[in-house]
């Protein structure tokens, strides 16, 4: 008889959204930079995906990489407490 491989459990949320954005993942995304250690996932309409990668095309750039910059511009980081 063989013996019963034990799935991973899911991990249960934190119990505040602060702990929940705070908690870190096991590991990085494979292949992404040490300094990118969170993945995030959107639902967006084909149509809007092609335009979001033909615009980094015509920059020259990675889609990531606009991405990134963009939310940056969106999000800056700011110092002292929140508002």
């Amino acid at each position: 008889m063989t013996d019963r491989v034990s799935k991973p459990a899911f991990a249960a949320r934190p119990a505040t959204p602060d702990a929940w954005v705070r908690t870190q993942d096991v590991a990085p995304p494979r292949g992404a930079a040490d300094t990118f250690s969170a993945r995030l996932t959107i639902d967006v309409t084909p149509e809007l995906r092609g335009r979001i990668k033909i615009a980094a095309f015509r920059r020259g750039e990675t889609v990531a990489d606009m991405l990134r910059a963009l939310l940056l511009r969106e999000f800056p980081d700011t110092e002292g407490p929140a508002s």
